[in-house]
């Protein structure tokens, strides 16, 4: 790491050739731009398709506005990630993910493929494609500050310990959302279970690797807070680095009636031609 000695900004000058020499550094933590330079492009997508991709650091956050039918993938290198994450309708972000709704229309408290993630409004903002993890949680959201301050001894979200909820309103805000703007969460690649007794059972990880596969059924405004999950009962701040890819193709597209998970229950068909009705009326 460089110290402030090491750099010299004591003139205008100075400051400009300072910058100017950072400029060639590559953050592991950054993104990746263009997204065609992703060290790590899925194998099965053309690198060129790519409009998102980034690595988030642990304890990190990211945001995107992704077009209608865009793909969205989420991997797990370590096995150590956790991908808590918020989709809103990027037309009207008023409406925006509503985990009950999520568990309550498909019957099915539990994510995993085919699971459609409903808004307040019974539209689908977006369905899970494909899941090779099978560790989710629809029930328990992020880490709050007072959490981690117990947990930890620290929440500063510059510091070691960042909590979730405080990463999604720094993200939230980048998009003209406030704290009041900021609901649960699902979180990916670290999963809990209801036991018999009702309480929560933690599964942690299926191990590393794993990937979640979503496609956009809106315009969507996607955060995502890379952060230890709150039931996770390691004393220590664990998390790993969690890759992100988004892509769009001509081939990539929304659900359709063509497809299957449409009409996986009665409830679900009429989120999706609530969604569909939507789109529609707006050209989209």
């Amino acid at each position: 790491m460089a110290l402030a000695a090491d750099h010299s900004t004591d003139t205008v000058l100075n400051a400009r050739a300072d910058a100017r020499a950072q400029g060639g550094q590559v953050s592991d933590w950054m993104p990746y731009l263009p997204a065609s330079s992703s060290p790590f492009c899925p194998d099965d997508v053309a690198p060129d398709s790519l409009t998102w991709a980034e690595t988030v650091a642990p304890g990190g956050y990211t945001h995107k506005v992704l077009a209608r039918g865009t793909r969205l993938r989420l991997e797990d290198p370590t096995g150590e990630a956790c991908a808590h994450t918020l989709v809103y309708n990027a037309l009207e972000p008023t409406e925006r993910l509503n985990v009950a709704d999520t568990q309550k229309i498909p019957w099915q408290a539990y994510l995993g493929a085919g699971h459609p993630l409903l808004s307040g409004d019974g539209r689908v903002l977006a369905t899970i494609l494909t899941d090779t993890s099978g560790r989710h949680d629809a029930f328990c959201g992020t880490s709050t500050a007072a959490w981690n301050a117990l947990r930890y001894g620290t929440a500063l979200p510059e510091g070691p310990a960042p909590a979730g909820r405080d990463l999604f309103v720094k993200a939230a805000a980048k998009h003209g959302l406030g704290p009041a703007d900021v609901p649960p969460s699902v979180s990916f690649f670290q999963g809990v279970r209801v036991a018999s007794d009702g309480s929560f059972e933690w599964f942690g990880s299926s191990g590393a690797g794993t990937a979640v596969e979503l496609v956009a059924e809106l315009p969507l405004i996607v955060l995502i807070a890379n952060v230890p999950h709150p039931r996770d009962p390691r004393p220590e701040y664990v998390v790993g680095p969690l890759r992100v890819h988004a892509w769009r193709t001509p081939e990539t597209f929304p659900t359709t009636p063509a497809d299957e998970r449409f009409d996986a229950s009665p409830e679900v068909r009429r989120a999706y031609l609530n969604t569909l009705d939507y789109a529609e009326a707006r050209g989209l």
